[in-house]
């Protein structure tokens, strides 16, 4: 295990394993502040995804190169909404989507594959059997995020389903660092679930008193 990690990163220049390890660290704070409830999900975020698109790109994974310049500018969207307050109240908790978010959710699901699909296109770049789950994955962490800015339980479902697919993808493009990274991603998604449900029931129940 400890060889496939390191292999990986035999002929990689140091300067991009740095920047992996940086990806690595803030991209763990964002889902654990994000599990809390903590604005910080967003600053430490948005460090990761910035970074992201850089090594992406040089990597060629257009896909998911696109998915994150959407993370780091969704992450400013989020940022600002997760901030407003009003009365000294934030004005966003935590909630269930409804049928119009739902079906919006949906939209930007199919939306995504389409747009990633294109952007290989635009790049002039061969897509290769696991690029299309690349796309896929693109799918749900779009959806995702939108309704993570919306502070929506479902967002959470949306991504322990992305990062266990994601986990193997990483893996076999040699991302060693990435692919553990979604492998705690997904725990800390499930505990975030949970947590976040406990706090909707919590808040449902001092409601019907």
């Amino acid at each position: 295990m400890i060889d496939f990690f390191l292999e990986a990163y035999k002929d990689k220049p140091t300067l991009d394993i740095i920047l992996e390890a940086i990806v690595f660290v803030f991209g763990i704070l964002s889902v654990y502040y994000a599990k809390k409830e903590n604005i910080l999900v967003y600053p430490t975020g948005i460090i990761a995804t910035v970074i992201t698109v850089y090594l992406l790109y040089k990597a060629g994974y257009f896909a998911d190169m696109t998915l994150n310049i959407y993370f780091s500018i969704m992450s400013v969207y989020g940022w600002i909404n997760w901030s407003r307050m009003k009365e000294n109240d934030y004005v966003i908790k935590i909630s269930r989507t409804n049928r119009k978010q739902k079906a919006i959710g949906v939209l930007l699901f199919f939306l995504t594959i389409v747009v990633t699909y294109f952007v290989y296109h635009l790049f002039g770049k061969e897509i290769k059997p696991e690029n299309y789950i690349d796309i896929f994955t693109s799918g749900l962490f779009f959806t995702g995020m939108w309704y993570m800015a919306m502070k929506k339980i479902e967002n959470w479902t949306l991504w322990i389903i992305a990062d266990i697919i994601a986990v193997p993808l990483y893996a076999y493009r040699d991302l060693g660092m990435l692919a553990l990274q979604y492998v705690i991603f997904t725990i800390l998604a499930i505990l975030a679930y949970i947590e976040w449900r406990k706090i909707l029931n919590s808040r449902q129940q001092i409601k019907s008193e």
